[in-house]
């Protein structure tokens, strides 16, 4: 009769099992059906003018006085008709210097003052104010940078029919070897759960920016949401009413990636916390969405959620190895399988232009990396109910590997 232990390793295995069979299935979609999902993607101009949509871009921006100024410059340099664009700068809790600065600039501010302050509740807040009518409405965070034909691409998959977009971020600086790594993070993300899923048919997750809405549908899907992950709701809400979330790959978005452990350590808490809740608010309503035929849904309610950090599973799944090598020789090699698997569809996610000397040098901060994703996960009780404000001080674009035009 087996032990404990061994029918402890048994469900561990299988767990291990699926969620890499569900990583490497989608890692491997999104690298076969990569044409499918370009001809799925409208080009501007493919269907007329791209710039005939009147778009509002909301910018939510907390405690952002170092950045902000740049942030507004660069979204009005736009590649789209001045005329059919406004940029609205979400202002909380800045100084009045940086209020006077924005002030002289063509941009709509408006102040925002809570007594917890959120990203949801600027949103909120901005989407009850607007007193014009736009077309697309486009979220973007304080310290990105959207390339200059970004609102172009988002205009052309709208006249192709689509009603949220997703844009790819990437990373705007790549300057410490904790940004290479949180970038290379970004890259395997964009690849494995948005480009995978829109290969098979399905919607791709929320970021939390880049994101693109017709804006007949933003403000009711936005209504009511209580959680600093609001995208996590956000997409749920999205699939829930049978609405798509289309994945451009093409529509890049410069993203301040984390220079060092403690703001790893930050940002990891809240997303860790987020997933483990999110998975056990949605996983009943997953699953009777699954029924109905939703699968987009339970893929976000469920098996998003399901699957560990990459550095809890750079940990585990060695162990798992060689805790299968103690049960027998095929568990040892079974379990050998699941880790090269695994191995594998990481490798077939990350961009070749990433696989350079610099990642190899970056790659020795893994195992802090995990220590500080393990320290994470002992901090994050209610860190989805509260805000953490990362502050961002990079104002211009320090990747090689891309410029402000995506190339």
């Amino acid at each position: 009769m087996a032990s404990f232990a061994e029918y402890l390793f048994y469900f561990l295995f299988f767990y291990f099992a699926i969620t890499v069979f569900y990583l490497f299935s989608l890692s491997v979609s999104g690298r076969l059906f990569s044409r499918r999902l370009a001809r799925a993607t409208p080009a501007p101009g493919s269907s007329g003018f791209s710039g005939t949509r009147r778009i509002a871009i909301l910018v939510p921006a907390y405690k952002e006085d170092g950045i902000i100024v740049s942030t507004a410059l660069s979204h009005l340099q736009l590649d789209y008709p001045r005329e059919l664009f406004d940029v609205y700068i979400l202002a909380d809790s800045f100084q009045e210097s940086t209020l006077e600065q924005l002030g002289a600039l063509p941009v709509e501010v408006l102040v925002m003052e809570f007594e917890k302050s959120t990203k949801i509740k600027s949103l909120n807040s901005a989407l009850s104010r607007m007193q014009k009518e736009y077309d697309i409405v486009v979220i973007s965070d304080a310290d990105n940078v959207l390339a200059r034909d970004f609102l172009m691409k988002v205009a052309a998959s709208f006249l192709g029919g689509e009603r949220v977009v997703q844009g790819r971020r990437v990373a705007k600086n790549m300057d410490t070897s904790y940004a290479l790594l949180d970038a290379c993070s970004e890259a395997i993300n964009n690849h494995i759960f948005r480009k995978g899923p829109n290969a098979v048919g399905l919607s791709a997750p929320l970021i939390g920016s880049g994101m693109a809405f017709d804006h007949s549908i933003i403000r009711g899907l936005l209504q009511g949401i209580d959680s600093v992950v609001e995208d996590k709701v956000l997409q749920l809400r999205i699939v829930g009413q049978g609405l798509f979330i289309r994945y451009r790959e093409d529509a890049l978005v410069f993203d301040e990636k984390v220079d060092s452990s403690h703001a790893l350590k930050q940002q990891r808490r809240r997303w860790v916390s987020g997933q483990f809740v999110n998975l056990r608010e949605s996983f009943f309503p997953a699953v009777g969405q699954l029924f109905q035929g939703n699968i987009s849904y339970f893929n976000f309610g469920v098996m998003n959620n399901l699957v560990l950090p990459r550095a809890f599973l750079f940990v585990l799944l060695p162990a798992l190895v060689i805790a299968g090598w103690f049960v027998s020789p095929g568990w040892g090699i079974a379990s050998a399988t699941v880790l090269l698997a695994y191995l594998f569809s990481l490798i077939i996610a990350i961009p070749r232009v990433l696989l350079n000397r610099d990642l190899l040098i970056a790659l020795l901060k893994l195992p802090k990396a995990i220590l500080v994703m393990a320290g994470a996960l002992l901090q994050m009780k209610k860190s989805h109910k509260v805000f953490i404000h990362t502050v961002h001080t990079k104002t211009e674009i320090s990747n090689s590997l891309f410029n402000e035009n995506g190339k």
